[in-house]
């Protein structure tokens, strides 16, 4: 179909049908934003990144399932690299965002900044051990 239709013909639809991954839930209360962004398949959870500035959170990485070489019957789960950008309620602390993940979750709390200044800060995430 791309062949008939052109490499670009299937951009035009990109927010419309396709998924933006990773999929995130994201909640706030006054003064803090709990989010959880889904990242099946991390074996290594340095291949991704994680960024604040001001008032987004940026992620960016790779979703690894390594099942690349078999034939997909069916083929829900996305993977392959990632880029999303996230606009947050509010702007957000650089001095004062947890990080970590577990089974496949990344679990990030951030809290609300009030003075004005802004700079783009990495974020760590750690792996959560099983009890």
């Amino acid at each position: 179909m791309d062949q008939f239709f052109g490499d670009n013909f299937w951009k035009q639809f990109d927010g419309l049908i396709k998924t933006s991954i990773p999929l995130i839930n994201m909640y706030q209360t006054d003064n803090e934003i709990f989010i959880i962004i889904n990242v099946p398949g991390m074996d290594n959870i340095d291949n991704m990144n994680v960024y604040v500035d001001y008032a987004t959170l940026e992620l960016k990485g790779e979703i690894n399932l390594g099942l690349g070489k078999d034939t997909a019957i069916i083929n829900e789960i996305t993977e392959g690299s990632f880029e999303r950008k996230i606009h947050l309620p509010y702007p957000v602390r650089s001095d004062k965002i947890k990080a970590t993940y577990k089974n496949g979750l990344v679990y990030i709390k951030l809290h609300r900044l009030i003075s004005e200044t802004g700079r783009k800060n990495r974020v760590n995430v750690h792996l959560l051990e099983d009890d």
